[in-house]
């Protein structure tokens, strides 16, 4: 799912009355703090320049991972969605992807950074949508909200770990069908959503995605799983990040989790393994984790060649 141009072309224009040296800075000031201070308590945006900055190479990377997140947890979840909870919503770059792939016009955005706030009303305007946006802070006020689907995007990891586990209770709180969460897909973002899953079990959640099973995680303690969405690059983007390549691979974790009970998928946890006549699939079953080989006699050969890390499995196991 590409990022829209409307938005693309409106940061743009943003951008054009900044000192480029300057957005440049605030650029790599932005993503040294998301790699490096994530989970510290600490605000990773604050100004205005950052938060610009933030939307032309983070916002991209997130309405990505967002969509291919939802896109995989709506193969699972057969409900209608008819409003949209965005807590921690940033610019707005989840409720964009959720917006796309369900049709849903009735959407809330909670964001405690008031510069996030009015950037992302404008660049909901350049789409012709519009949200109910609030300013409040997860971590020291309560969630009063609900919605049929609520969405949390590299939102945990911005809090302490007392303050995430609260969060993920009031998230779940204010879901009334589906709760999708997205981390980065790192060791430490995929042990805050085991974390979570396991608290989201306890509260008598249904997980849809990505695991075909409810109960424990199958990985041992010491792995890990994670998914890859391609996103394009802009001209703006590759002089703010540096480098020619026409994209980058966002890489994150994602937990959604059903007040119903659902049927989840099978799915390939690992890029597969090519090889002269065969493929190795290494996959995530209802009855744990497992390698498949499968080979060019397969009737399955064929769809295992276009498989790629997450997707859905439907072959032998």
């Amino acid at each position: 799912m590409e990022f829209p141009s409307e938005l693309r072309f409106a940061i743009e224009q943003l951008f054009a009355e900044q000192d480029i040296k300057a957005m440049t800075a605030a650029a790599e000031g932005v993503s040294k703090r998301y790699r490096s201070e994530s989970g510290a308590g600490k605000r990773l945006v604050s100004s205005e320049r950052d938060t610009l900055a933030y939307a032309a190479v983070r916002m991209p990377a997130t309405f990505g991972a967002v969509g291919k997140a939802l896109s995989l947890a709506l193969e699972c979840f057969e409900g209608e969605i008819s409003s949209i909870l965005d807590v921690g919503a940033g610019t707005g770059a989840a409720s964009h992807a959720a917006q796309l792939l369900t049709d849903c016009e009735e959407i809330t955005c909670i964001e405690r950074e008031e510069s996030m706030i009015d950037l992302g009303k404008r660049l909901m305007q350049t789409r012709g949508m519009s949200a109910q946006w609030i300013k409040r802070d997860i971590s020291s006020a309560k969630l009063t909200e609900k919605a049929d689907l609520v969405l949390s995007s590299y939102c945990l990891n911005e809090l302490t770990a007392a303050a995430r586990k609260n969060a993920v209770l009031q998230l779940w709180e204010a879901t009334d069908k589906l709760l999708l969460i997205v981390e980065p897909g790192t060791p430490e973002g995929f042990s805050q959503l085991r974390q979570a899953r396991e608290l989201l079990l306890g509260a008598g959640g249904y997980i849809a995605a990505p695991c075909p099973a409810n109960g424990v995680c199958a990985l041992p303690d010491d792995d890990w799983c994670h998914f890859t969405v391609r996103v394009s690059r802009s001209k703006l983007h590759k002089q703010l990040k540096g480098g020619e390549a026409p994209y980058e691979d966002e890489k994150f974790c994602f937990l959604a989790v059903s007040k119903e009970e659902v049927s989840g998928a099978t799915r390939i946890l690992r890029h597969p393994k090519i090889e002269s006549g065969k493929i190795t699939l290494r996959l995530c079953t209802p009855n744990g984790i497992c390698e498949k080989l499968v080979t060019k006699k397969s009737p399955h050969f064929k769809a295992a060649r276009k498989s790629d890390c997450g997707d859905s499995w439907s072959g032998e196991i």
